[in-house]
């Protein structure tokens, strides 16, 4: 459970930046699998930010400086019936006495509440688009107002878009997201290792998911942050494989990219390790190309540093490391400006992670990219990946390979969130060996 304070305290720095306004947000709509199955509830990133609230059917309306209460909470009653099928509801006490709630109502008058609520306010905060229910209900009452306006009702001046407010919040984690995001962290690293530990030639890519899940399972993570990708051999080449059918091959590679989630906070981690538990000549070539680059980019993520800086230098090393090992021919300096990498590696070297894998949050200020700070917390992921090819000699066929850690930004250097799996060759073979 996240912290009532640090909510408070987030919630309280999002309405100082609403002027003269209110601001509605709802959460995930409960969706369908098949019939009268549902996939489980997975509340809406934003939403989730503001109010930790986890249940479906859920709006949150705040109103900064109103004497009855800035914070109103509108979520499903308690309903003993209902709860029997379908599990415990908070209900409106708990969600004043849970979840720090000012007020709370009844999902069913959120729209006479704003109709009270709007005509006294000039701006109208909401994420207009996101949810189609949400935006007729404001049309609706706006209509209403623009109807009654000549008995002196009020309509509000404009609409403004919440997205830049709260993504650029949720760009910078604050103290009580760390704690959390850490302990994702560690729990996918659990993962990885059993992972590694487990695998043998001749498992399928399922068993050894199934092994990865166990421990996420095991240790709280009652969600995977995204479907888990267990690649072997050639499928390692398909950059977001998950069909994790196939049979495991003594003599192939093996890439997993899975990550835990904890309160909604995702984790995000790739390896790549042989199945038999020993890379062959060409397979720790391109492996320790990679890692070598992966090590310097981690070293780039410093705060008032670039955000695109630690993908150019993962893409120097890369492409250095390729000349080394006759991968490709040429000046480094020549193939970097003509992009021969690409042939290779076609992704970025990373993401903002937070609620969502791929967190929200600009990359770029106007044209130039944004400078790091202090809470910001990103992926380095280099890789590459060899299909096979005429110009390619045939011992590269088939090599997939990736490396991808968590990290937070300091004043005082990168801090490596996800370094409890180990990624140097000689200390996996020794892992797998054990």
């Amino acid at each position: 459970m996240i912290n009532l304070k640090a909510l408070a305290n987030r919630r309280a720095e999002f309405m100082s930046m609403l002027h003269e306004g209110v601001a509605i947000l709802t959460t995930s709509k409960h969706q369908a699998r098949n019939r009268d199955v549902f996939y489980p509830f997975r509340p809406d990133s934003d939403f989730f930010y503001l109010t930790a609230f986890p249940e479906p059917e859920a709006a949150a309306v705040f109103v900064p400086g109103r004497k009855g209460g800035e914070y109103l909470l509108f979520c499903r009653e308690k309903h003993p019936e209902m709860e029997r099928w379908d599990g415990r509801r908070t209900g409106l006490e708990g969600a004043i006495e849970e979840y720090g709630a000012d007020q709370a109502y009844p999902i069913e008058k959120l729209q006479e509440v704003l109709l009270e609520l709007l005509p006294e306010y000039e701006n109208v905060y909401t994420q207009m688009g996101k949810d189609s229910d949400l935006d007729k209900e404001i049309l609706s009452i706006i209509s209403d107002l623009r109807t009654r306006s000549r008995q002196g009702a009020r309509v509000p001046a404009q609409f403004v878009h919440l997205d830049h407010i709260l993504h650029e919040m949720r760009l910078i984690k604050d103290a009580e997201e760390i704690r959390i995001m850490r302990k994702a962290s560690r729990l996918a690293a659990k993962g990885h290792v059993r992972a590694m530990q487990m695998t043998r030639p001749g498992m399928y890519e399922y068993q050894v998911q199934a092994e990865l899940e166990y421990e996420f399972l095991k240790g709280g993570g009652l969600s995977v942050a995204y479907p888990s990708i267990v690649a072997g051999g050639r499928n390692a080449c398909i950059l977001h494989y998950t069909d994790n059918g196939n049979r495991l091959e003594d003599g192939d590679l093996l890439l997993i990219d899975a990550g835990a989630e904890i309160d909604c906070y995702a984790s995000d981690i790739t390896r790549t390790f042989p199945v038999n538990g020993k890379y062959s000549g060409a397979q720790r070539d391109v492996y320790d190309v990679v890692l070598n680059a992966q090590i310097a980019a981690i070293d780039a993520v410093r705060a008032d540093c670039s955000v695109t800086e630690y993908h150019d230098v993962a893409v120097r090393k890369l492409t250095e490391g390729m000349v080394d090992i006759g991968l490709l021919e040429g000046d480094p300096e020549e193939l970097v400006e003509n992009q021969a990498y690409r042939k290779f590696y076609m992704h970025l070297t990373g993401h903002w992670l937070g609620i969502d894998v791929h967190d929200v949050g600009d990359y770029k200020i106007g044209e130039q990219g944004r400078s790091l700070e202090p809470g910001m917390v990103l992926t380095v992921e280099p890789g590459l990946y060899i299909e096979p090819c005429a110009d390619v000699d045939e011992k590269w066929h088939n090599i997939g390979i990736r490396i991808e850690d968590d990290v937070l930004v300091r004043r005082s250097g990168p801090e490596v969130l996800t370094a409890d799996v180990p990624k140097d060759a000689d200390e996996i073979q020794a892992l797998m060996a054990e």
